[in-house]
């Protein structure tokens, strides 16, 4: 099922699905893109239908699709959407593509990888200039399809990486969702996690809720418990207290954003974790794909960082956990430095520091020469 889980054929289905391993939460039938509305899990399994741009973009930005691979995939079959109604000549299309692509990209700013999609399918459409629109189309549809697969096939490849990185007793203190739903179907942090259990490797897993969205509470519990991977739910304040009971043997988070000196953006609270594990003597580390390096921004302080609504801080689910009127902030993200990390989990290998000449050396190398620590 792995080589052709994603492939041209639509998948004809108003649910989730999964398979043993992999999750199947974004798809393409009938002109039309489908997504699982995260916001309603877990309580409710509700497909939505995308049939303009204008959805597209919502469902970015109300984080019905999240996670930094998950929404390029989304943003890549947005821009074939797009493609798909457009009418007139193939110079008007690629006008449109362009418009798209500008109204994508500011849906959300901080992960790299909804730029870095849509980059690659205007560069695509661009390519195809002189083809018909007809065959432009058919070609993008093509390269989301793509797009989709490589991020499936390359969380497989972390997965595989990360697994040796799992101390014998397989502990393990995760953050947010980086899960199958945060990607193309396996997920980045819990790739490896996944796979050691499925091979019999003891594991159990600390899920911490991540306040505000609850994307640990609602998402990555629901994935491992339907998976069957043992797992401890916590809030984030008891995180330093499994920590110091020697409960956790390793951190392993996902990322947003990985940028050239090795800083990483990651959901808010990620900095925090880290600082944590360094004072417990705890490996941390981040398990992220070559779409989320960003070699154009020296450090984490060139990262965009967005500013979501307070709303979303002094309520759960529509319903008021602080005063009305209290005032509130809500940074998305947060910065964790390069000192604080161990090691970065790359689908070509796993990185160590220094991490500047690594990363730049993963990023211009072929994809199969695979780094070496």
């Amino acid at each position: 099922m792995r080589g052709n889980y994603y492939g041209p054929l639509a998948v004809r289905v108003a649910f989730f699905m999964s398979t043993n391993t992999a999750y199947q939460h974004i798809w393409w039938e009938g002109g039309t893109l489908g997504l699982l509305d995260q916001r309603l899990l877990p309580q409710q399994e509700v497909a939505v239908q995308c049939t303009t741009l204008g959805d597209v973009v919502y469902a970015i930005q109300s984080m019905q699709v999240r996670g930094a691979p998950a929404i390029g995939c989304t943003a890549a079959y947005g821009m074939a959407l797009v493609a798909h109604q457009a009418l007139g000549s193939t110079a008007e299309l690629l006008a449109q593509l362009t418009a798209a692509k500008a109204a994508l990209d500011a849906s959300r700013p901080t992960a790299v990888n909804l730029a870095w999609a849509t980059a690659r399918m205007l560069q695509v459409a661009q390519a195809h200039a002189s083809a018909s629109p007809k065959v432009l189309r058919d070609t993008l549809l093509h390269e989301a399809h793509a797009i989709m697969a490589e991020d499936l096939a390359m969380c497989y490849a972390i997965g595989e990486h990360g697994l040796a990185l799992i101390p014998p007793r397989g502990h393990v203190l995760t953050h947010c969702n980086a899960g199958g739903l945060a990607t193309a179907g396996l997920g980045t942090a819990l790739a490896p996690i996944r796979l050691a259990y499925e091979r019999g490797r003891s594991i159990h897993v600390f899920v911490d809720e991540t306040r505000p969205f609850l994307q640990g509470a609602r998402l990555t519990a629901w994935e491992l418990q339907r998976a069957g991977v043992p797992l401890t739910l916590i809030t984030d304040n008891m995180s330093a207290y499994f920590m110091r009971k020697g409960e956790v043997d390793c951190v392993i988070v996902g990322a947003d954003r990985v940028v050239a000196n090795g800083d990483i953006a990651n959901k808010i609270g990620t900095y925090g974790l880290a600082v944590l594990a360094q004072a417990h003597g705890i490996p941390f580390y981040v398990a992220a794909p070559s779409s989320t390096i960003d070699l154009t921004l020296p450090d984490g302080d060139a990262i965009p960082i967005e500013q979501r609504d307070p709303a979303e801080v002094t309520t759960i689910a529509g319903h008021n956990i602080a005063p009305v009127g209290v005032q509130a902030a809500h940074p998305a993200f947060d910065i964790t430095p390069n000192h604080l990390i161990t090691a970065l989990i790359t689908e070509q290998g796993v990185i160590t520091p220094p991490y500047a000449s690594k990363l730049r050396q993963m990023m211009h190398a072929p994809a199969s020469i695979r780094v070496v620590r």
